[in-house]
């Protein structure tokens, strides 16, 4: 439904205004860009080392190395999984997917770096691999592996429910993970819990009303989306509610399946890689 606007007086140069050309907020021509090719020929030899089973409706914690890579798997059926990102030995340095999308746009795929916050802001992973890939923009505006919805979330739910409180969000599946990982308590370590790469999910923005949909994700059995890690990272993946998000998430309605991380480590990091150091900005802000 379209939404429902004032009644204003449209201006004689209302089409001239429409007319004017975008800006890019953010040129990434001086952006340093990572090495793929690099980083791909590191995985001849390499040695699996690690492998989590996320179960449908849950969220499950891993640890990957600087240096190693590691990969999200569809593994029996179309799956959108959550993932949040920390430094694995300060969990106050954590995804940043607003500027994630500002710099690399609204889906990501292979290239393209996953950004912490502020005030560290350097790149926690970059993607190396994409099985997806191929699906591009569809007619609808719609692709894969989005930074511009947030998560599914018990409150927003029991906002628009009419107060019914569902506990396998993804947000509350990943405070659950992130708790037990880190042996606190839930309502401790919430905060940390922040906007994710929505991985496999098929989403974008409605052209009449602006806003954000998603559809049934192509993603298939074997389809992987697969990371190198530039830091320490605690990760975190949550095998949405929504399964494949062709209808609803936030209940038990939809078909879920897991999920597999798979954690590698080469027998050599990348030629000419080191780990980036945190952003070297003052932070005296001025006078």
């Amino acid at each position: 439904m379209k939404r429902a606007r004032h009644e204003v007086t449209e201006p004689g140069d209302a089409e001239a205004r429409r007319k004017v050309g975008p800006v890019i907020c953010y040129p990434v021509d001086t952006l340093p860009r990572p090495d793929v090719e690099a980083y791909r020929a590191a995985r001849a030899g390499w040695e699996k080392v690690d492998e989590v089973i996320v179960p449908p409706r849950e969220a499950c914690c891993f640890r990957v190395p600087a240096g190693s890579f590691f990969r999200i798997v569809s593994i029996e059926g179309p799956q959108v999984g959550d993932l949040n990102l920390w430094s694995a030995g300060d969990i106050s340095e954590r995804f940043f997917s607003g500027k994630t999308r500002a710099l690399h746009g609204t889906h990501l795929s292979t290239g393209d770096q996953l950004w912490s916050c502020l005030p560290y802001l350097r790149p926690m992973a970059t993607i190396t691999e994409d099985t997806l890939d191929w699906y591009g923009f569809d007619e609808f505006g719609g692709s894969v592996h989005d930074v511009i919805g947030t998560r599914c979330d018990p409150y927003t739910h029991k906002l628009l429910s009419g107060g019914d409180e569902y506990h396998h969000c993804c947000h509350s599946n990943l405070t659950r993970a992130l708790a037990h990982s880190l042996g606190r308590p839930k309502e401790e370590v919430e905060p940390a819990v922040h906007d994710v790469l929505n991985v496999f999910m098929c989403t974008g923005f409605t052209r009449d009303t602006g806003q954000y949909f998603m559809k049934a994700s192509p993603v298939r059995p074997g389809d992987y989306l697969e990371f190198f890690a530039e830091i320490d990272l605690l990760g975190a993946l949550s095998a949405c509610p929504g399964g494949d998000c062709s209808a609803q998430h936030s209940s038990d309605a939809a078909a879920c399946h897991p999920l597999l991380v798979e954690v590698y480590r080469p027998k050599a990091p990348p030629a000419g890689w080191a780990p980036p150091p945190r952003n070297g900005y003052s932070r005296t802000h001025g006078a």
